[in-house]
């Protein structure tokens, strides 16, 4: 089945990236079927659907979408039945994933791929129990799903060549960024720069270099603005003028090498995480998590439209 011929995709796991998956995969204009086992999950899948409406109307609709092409089955086979390709969301334990994606495999024809969002858990163990692991593969979005456009496409050992494309393909059809990264590695790419920048974060209000706030300003005022136009290698290159990125490495490799051998290793100890909860709870005093989420999708929305029509401006 290729991309261009799903018109059902079926997302197993509706918390709160699953719905995110869900409200997307609707406003390009195809058909979910959703199930979840968890009680109410009916409920906040639809509330989050329509919460996230406005914000994808905003960004444009494709043609034909509509939240009443959102169904939702209490079980999991019926949610499985006419999808073309599954989006698994289930709980990042193992043993969970195991099972569920076994009962996946059994329940859908064997040319539909099998994508799962798990942040960090790699294919080749959680695919070991499906008849037909060539077709599980990772299709790991980012939070919220319904507007960043990555997604990192991932096979594992028994992985085919042919699912990761039709993987590929499917997810540029509707609008997506997806990348290949060639080697399964614990938290994937993403995750992992994550990670890093997470680490020396931490580090720096454990002993006390600075404060939560001042910390997530450094980034969201600093070098996010940045990265969220161009990405690191292609920023140190725009650091050395005309000479690009042999002219940075050349004047500041060394000092990052310095810089590097300094970052810190914190452990997540009961102390550092109090300071840490306390400290976002003064920065963020008495805004609910709606609100931020509002003023996050908000701004996330206008950045990609700018990037869009950026993109569609003739360069002079």
């Amino acid at each position: 089945m290729t991309s261009t011929h799903i018109k059902q995709v079926a997302v197993v796991g509706t918390g709160v990236i699953g719905a995110s998956w869900a409200a997307y995969f609707l406003a390009q204009g195809l058909k979910v079927s959703a199930t979840d086992p968890s009680p109410g999950a009916r409920e906040r899948l639809m509330a989050a659907v329509e919460r996230h409406w406005p914000t994808l109307e905003q960004s444009g609709l494709a043609s034909g979408a509509s939240i009443s092409h959102l169904t939702f089955h209490d079980d999991l086979e019926d949610a499985l039945h006419g999808a073309g390709f599954v989006q698994e969301n289930g709980p990042e334990r193992e043993d969970l994933k195991l099972e569920l994606l076994r009962r996946i495999d059994a329940a859908v024809a064997p040319e539909v791929v099998i994508a799962s969002s798990s942040s960090g858990l790699l294919m080749s163990r959680v695919q070991a129990a499906c008849r037909h692991p060539e077709r599980v593969l990772l299709g790991h979005p980012f939070n919220p799903p319904h507007l960043i456009p990555l997604v990192e496409v991932i096979g594992g050992e028994r992985t085919s060549a042919e699912s990761v494309e039709r993987a590929m393909a499917f997810y540029r059809a509707i609008g997506k960024r997806p990348i290949h990264p060639r080697k399964e590695l614990q938290g994937h790419i993403a995750n992992r720069l994550q990670a890093a920048l997470w680490r020396e974060a931490f580090h720096l209000v454990s002993i006390g270099a600075a404060s939560v706030a001042d910390i997530d300003d450094a980034i969201a005022f600093g070098p996010g603005l940045r990265w969220a136009v161009m990405g690191p290698f292609v920023n140190l290159h725009l650091s050395g003028g005309e000479g690009g990125i042999q002219h940075t490495l050349d004047h500041l490799g060394p000092p990052m090498e310095v810089w590097w051998s300094d970052l810190g290793s914190p452990t997540l100890t009961p102390a550092l995480i109090q300071q840490v909860v306390d400290g976002v709870k003064a920065e963020l005093g008495s805004r609910s998590v709606a609100s931020i989420e509002a003023t996050r999708d908000r701004l996330i929305r206008d950045l990609l439209n700018a990037r869009r029509d950026a993109a569609d401006t003739p360069q002079t």
